[in-house]
């Protein structure tokens, strides 16, 4: 009797149920293939690699807008001026990366992944602060290369269905998990985005006018940061935009956010600082 070859098959490990975790999963049986895993030499190695900034994120009523420069330097140089620093993690959430840039994006995409393998293995997706929390679990295990200059610091934001808002959160290198409240930036130009985010955020924002602060905020801070890009008009490179609500995510198209660009810009000839707050 001849017997049916069925070619190579899956080792047993992979058709075992087990844990919903896709990262502790490969960590039990490939985890050379995590990034945190990787050697690297002693001392710092910093400026080994490009760096990304700036994040912004604020909430508006009915959602969450999240955006990113696109400007990556190593040192005093620009490595790159297109980079995409702000990317979906499932339908209702997205991250920023800040910090070591190809450590970050690698970061991300295990996130999406151990969030898709979640909801594969549980049949429902992870809340809000479930999601927050695994992805405060992967920050801890790049720990070690973070010691070594080799940071990832991104920022998380998503529509929480249960909650029916907007929820934004933040990092820092030991997996340390905070929520902040109403908006919130990341990077060398962070503190100059936040410092612009005050004066010019409104709890009463339209998800236009949200996103439109959030270029201004993006403006400030390339203005004083010589990390962060701002919108680039003789290349036509603008922020990478992303808007969350009680039906999902997306990106707005480059042209929509062109058009915002070009009346920040317009707006900043008559006035280089910006639009002024009300003093009281």
């Amino acid at each position: 009797m001849s017997t049916i070859d069925n070619g190579p098959r899956l080792p047993a490990s992979f058709l075992t149920p087990g844990t919903s975790s896709f990262a502790e999963f490969v960590s039990q049986h490939s985890p050379d293939l995590l990034p945190s895993s990787r050697a690297v030499p002693q001392g710092s190695a910093e400026g080994l690699a490009p760096h990304g900034t700036t994040i912004v994120a604020a909430t508006f009523p009915g959602g969450v807008v999240m955006a990113g420069d696109r400007r990556a330097t190593m040192g005093n140089i620009i490595a790159q001026r297109d980079i995409q620093k702000v990317f979906p993690a499932d339908e209702f959430s997205c991250v920023g990366i800040a910090g070591t840039a190809g450590l970050a994006v690698e970061m991300v995409r295990l996130f999406a992944t151990e969030l898709e393998h979640y909801e594969k293995i549980e049949g429902t997706t992870l809340s809000m602060d479930g999601k927050a929390n695994r992805l405060a679990a992967l920050i801890r295990q790049n720990l070690g290369l973070a010691m070594q200059g080799l940071a990832v610091v991104p920022l998380f934001a998503g529509y929480d269905l249960a909650a029916d808002q907007g929820r934004i959160f933040s990092y820092d290198v030991t997996g340390g998990r905070y929520e902040e409240t109403a908006f919130h930036s990341v990077g060398s130009g962070s503190l100059f985005a936040r410092g612009s985010l005050k004066k010019l955020y409104r709890e009463d924002l339209t998800a236009t006018e949200c996103v439109t602060a959030l270029v201004q905020a993006l403006y400030d801070a390339a203005d004083d940061d010589s990390a962060t890009g701002g919108p680039d008009m003789t290349r036509r490179i603008f922020p990478v935009v992303h808007v969350i609500t009680a039906d999902g995510g997306s990106r707005i198209s480059d042209a929509e956010v062109a058009e915002i660009a070009d009346q920040v810009i317009a707006s900043r000839t008559q006035r280089p600082d910006g639009p002024a707050a009300t003093l009281v």
